[in-house]
């Protein structure tokens, strides 16, 4: 049995943690295993630290023993109680280890749950999944390059020692990127990073070409060092497969699923805004002639997608972007790597090169 200080070994198995820090904090950042179940909700917190500032410890102590009592008290220790049946090889983790673990694993001994604890808590984890990740990213590494819709991303991810970037992010880098999922906080994305780089502990990696930031999560610097010194094999697909690639993901993938979230009018309302956000977000390196020349496309494009099902409209619009905007900016950020390129081909070639 683990007992509570082999971090990485909590990391790479995914053993489940029962964090009771507050919402706020669990939000701020997480481990992946992690469900939050908190000793005090927010506001709690916030009262039991100003007392500790103002009049010390003990006086901060009481003030959290009188906030968290009778049927309150009764329905945070059912929780856990149900969390630590649900997931009996878990661990209870609070911020450093200190009172708010050791309360809930006191009164959870009251109702008959012996429950380890995490020492060192988060940060101690957090630490861990910091050094993790540094370590990691010095093995070889290959990046997977190419024009927007050259399946880069399903390389990585039908690779067994590729790591999907983007789907750690929930987002898929471009200003048409963002999913349905919201994205992690930075500190959350890197955690979900190093679990994935500890479970995996391969020899080498597959990565795709990124760019420093994949929507609002930016990539860490170790690895960010790294990936600007990997070589990197080019994905060269005809146009036509490209921008079937793209319809299928961006506009059939994403109707369907806000379809699924939203139901089918407030889904059109939320994937229509979800285009033109999109649009909208490279409006003034499109120019404001051209992009208003597109937003109209895209308007008669949804209107005939709401007409008839199809998608293929959008290609009145989707091909220009990418042969006036998209291809040639990351034309021009390949050619400055150029050194770097050790080989080029179809989807099919760089999967078969790969296993090589």
């Amino acid at each position: 049995m683990n007992d509570g200080t082999d971090y990485r070994a909590i990391l790479a198995s995914d053993t489940p943690l029962i964090d009771v820090r507050a919402p706020i904090e669990f939000a701020q950042g997480a481990m992946p295993a992690a469900i939050n179940l908190p000793l005090m909700n927010d506001d709690e917190r916030a009262a039991v630290g100003t007392c500790y500032k103002r009049q010390g410890p003990e006086a901060a102590l009481a003030l959290g023993h009188s906030l968290v009592k009778g049927d309150i008290r009764e329905a945070r220790i059912t929780a856990w109680r149900e969390a630590c049946l649900a997931s009996p090889e878990g661990y209870l983790c609070c911020a450093r280890g200190g009172q708010r673990s050791h309360i809930t694993q006191a009164w959870l001994k009251e109702a008959g749950v012996e429950y380890p604890l995490v020492a060192g808590g988060y940060k101690a984890l957090r630490q861990t999944a910091i050094q993790a990740t540094a370590e990691q990213v010095q093995k070889p590494m290959v990046l997977i390059g190419g024009c927007t819709g050259s399946g880069k991303t399903l390389l990585v991810k039908q690779h067994a020692q590729g790591v999907d970037l983007e789907g750690l992010a929930h987002h898929r880098g471009s200003s048409f990127g963002r999913t349905l999922t919201p994205q992690r906080s930075q500190a959350s994305f890197e955690n979900h990073l190093a679990v994935e780089l500890l479970k995996k502990d391969a020899a080498r990696w597959v990565l795709e070409d990124e760019g420093r930031m994949i929507g609002s999560n930016h990539l860490p610097e170790c690895l960010r060092d790294r990936m600007a010194e990997a070589p990197i094999a080019v994905v060269e697909d005809p146009f036509d497969i490209r921008l079937e690639r793209l319809r299928e993901e961006y506009f059939d993938h994403m109707w369907a699923d806000f379809a699924a979230a939203y139901g089918e009018e407030a889904g059109w309302t939320e994937y229509s805004g979800y285009l033109h956000h999109g649009l909208y977000a490279i409006r003034r390196r499109l120019g404001l002639q051209r992009f208003a020349e597109f937003t109209a496309l895209l308007d008669a494009s949804l209107a005939e997608q709401q007409r008839s099902g199809s998608t293929e409209a959008h290609f009145s619009w989707l091909a220009p972007l990418l042969n006036d905007y998209y291809d040639p900016m990351y034309r021009y950020q390949l050619e400055k790597k150029a050194e770097k390129i050790v080989f080029r081909g179809t989807f099919e070639d760089i999967a078969e090169w790969l296993e090589r």
